[in-house]
């Protein structure tokens, strides 16, 4: 039902390529075009074995809407308050809906609320992209112990729809297993065009060298890397901010006893989240109303890298390093046996080097000596334009 229901919700996003989504989602077209069918017939309860049961009853008494209040409350582990369990009540059919305030009155007579300090850290600014799958947000929550071995929760969200693209239990953090979960993910929605992490392994080397052989990876699919500011995970704002969702939903009430049945659970609150949990960053509209697939499908098989006819190509030797007039430069082992495009800048001797469509970094053959080589500048993923003072309000973004 899980997998129907995000099939046909992103089949109906004006523009989708239905072939291709039936061909990601592993089912014949004939099978989706029915899904669609009873869905746009029926709602939901079409997707099922042919359910018919009615979506909202008129005969629900003022008790019914009290115990629908708790059910919806206890079903978020106490994390939801009045304004997202109204607009939960509507998206579920229910025609007598109690204000936000009054439901606030309801769980507070049923025992469900806590007397909390105020949380906010004052006014802030959001940023978003402007599209679905611009911007894909990656990280690790921190592990937790099972009672053999631990669970690494990844977790990968759309900067634009805060939509949760990946959420997966993983036994270790290692460049093949992220691999493996991301690669799902592409096969899914597509290819993000640009993708947003912090500096750890596998993705980083802890600030020391931003490019490692994931993120070459990466690269070579065409997508963008950028790494956020070195000890500022609130560059992340949006992904930090999903972990304490999936902390207060899921983890804080649980206990599991391997990583298949953690995966069942990140499945199903997985569909929670991007369906019917309301999110106050979209005006209480939930992350499946605003996104969309990507275009760019995961390409099976790598085509060769070209550069221009006017750069200067150097494969990377197995020491990392390039040689340009005589002078050798460090790229990265995490590039050995890729080419590198140099590309002239305005300014002589100065070339930028571009690994794919990305520039990774400046070679100046002007400095004295031996050269100088100059690793890419890491970015914070801002819309272009943004000041200083939108930096540190984009930082405190909670």
């Amino acid at each position: 039902m899980d997998q129907r229901e995000e099939f046909v919700r992103l089949a109906l996003v004006p523009g989708t390529d239905k072939k291709e989504l039936c061909a990601r989602f592993g089912i014949s077209r004939s099978d989706g075009y029915k899904w669609l069918r009873r869905y746009v017939a029926e709602g939901r309860a079409g997707l099922s074995d042919r359910s018919r049961r009615p979506h909202h009853s008129p005969e629900r008494t003022e008790a019914a809407v009290e115990a629908e209040v708790v059910r919806i409350r206890a079903k978020s582990n106490g994390a939801w308050g009045g304004r997202k369990i109204a607009r939960v009540m509507r998206n579920n059919g229910w025609l007598q809906v109690p204000a936000p305030s009054t439901i606030t009155e309801i769980l507070r007579r049923h025992g469900q609320l806590e007397q909390r300090a105020a949380e906010h850290p004052g006014p802030y600014r959001r940023f978003e992209r402007a599209q679905p799958n611009e911007l894909w947000q990656m990280d690790f929550k921190g592990h937790f112990a099972l009672p053999r071995g631990r669970c690494h929760p990844l977790t990968v969200i759309d900067d634009h729809s805060r939509y949760a693209l990946a959420l997966d239990a993983c036994a270790d953090e290692r460049d093949m297993t992220v691999r493996t979960c991301l690669t799902a993910a592409f096969r899914r929605y597509g290819l993000p065009f640009v993708m947003l992490m912090d500096n750890g392994p596998p993705w980083g080397d802890n600030g020391a060298q931003p490019f490692t052989i994931f993120t070459v990876w990466l690269m070579r699919l065409g997508v963008r890397v950028t790494h956020g500011r070195p000890y500022h995970p609130q560059t992340q704002g949006k992904d930090e901010r999903f972990h304490r969702t999936l902390t207060a939903e899921v983890l804080t009430a649980s206990s599991f006893r391997d990583l298949p049945e953690c995966q069942r659970a990140f499945d199903v609150w997985r569909q929670v989240y991007n369906r019917e949990r309301p999110h106050e960053s979209l005006d209480l509209e939930v992350p499946s109303s605003r996104y969309r697939i990507s275009p760019r499908p995961f390409p099976e098989h790598l085509a060769p890298i070209e550069y221009g006819p006017d750069d200067l190509v150097r494969r990377v030797d197995p020491k990392g390093q390039i040689s340009v007039q005589g002078r050798r430069f460090r790229i990265g082992k995490a590039f050995c046996g890729q080419p590198i495009g140099l590309r002239a800048t305005l300014q002589d001797g100065v070339f930028n080097a571009h690994f794919c469509a990305q520039q990774i970094g400046t070679i100046d053959l002007t400095a004295a000596d031996r050269g100088l080589w100059t690793c890419g500048q890491r970015e914070d993923a801002l819309p272009t334009g943004s000041t200083g003072q939108q930096q540190q309000q984009v930082e405190t973004e909670v």
